[in-house]
């Protein structure tokens, strides 16, 4: 295959996002289109759906693979998300959670200040723009008058990996809970 780091269409197409399914059919993770071929030339996986491209060698053509099912199963209970800036921007759609507005550089905020015992948890964990965190300051929201738009949740791994899923991944839907088979 071509380098992926080229600027031809297999470039493009092999870092496509493609859904890996653990033996049972749940998701584990997400990995590139480069990686899945690999893994299916190693005979570890199954191609359950495929993208309507093609990628080429000078010897072999094959169908993009979309969604993946590995041949063994793996021990792998994890469905947290790790807790980081960017998880908790994209768990709040990148919108300040006091104002809601999308303008301008948005930074983390503790709703329960860390002052007055406030955890960095994802339930005290919210994106603020900077004029509404400096207004709120080490104030509780109900002491600054500033209400949450909506209460922060813990995601989990099927909400991380439903953000994913675009028009060209409609094949993943059915996997992730968004509708039936």
């Amino acid at each position: 295959m071509k380098n992926p780091t080229s600027n031809g269409i297999n470039g493009q197409l092999l870092n496509r996002a493609v859904l890996v399914l653990n033996a049972n059919y749940t998701p584990m993770s997400i990995c590139t289109a480069q990686r899945a071929i690999c893994m299916y030339v190693l005979e570890k996986i199954e191609v359950l759906a495929m993208y309507r491209e093609q990628v080429h060698s000078p010897s072999v053509t094959m169908d993009l693979p979309s969604v993946v099912k590995i041949h063994d199963y793996v021990r792998y209970d994890n469905m947290a998300i790790e807790i980081n800036r960017k998880n908790i921007l994209a768990r709040d759609e990148y919108i300040c959670q006091y104002c809601n507005t999308t303008n301008g550089p948005l930074t983390i905020d503790h709703i329960i200040p860390k002052v007055h015992g406030g955890l960095d948890i994802w339930e005290n964990l919210v994106a603020a723009c900077k004029p509404c965190n400096q207004k709120k300051g080490d104030r509780t929201p109900e002491n600054a008058k500033m209400p949450l738009t909506r209460i922060p949740k813990r995601p989990n791994r099927i909400h991380y990996f439903q953000r994913f899923v675009k028009d060209l991944q409609r094949d993943w839907r059915p996997y992730l809970f968004m509708e039936s088979f």
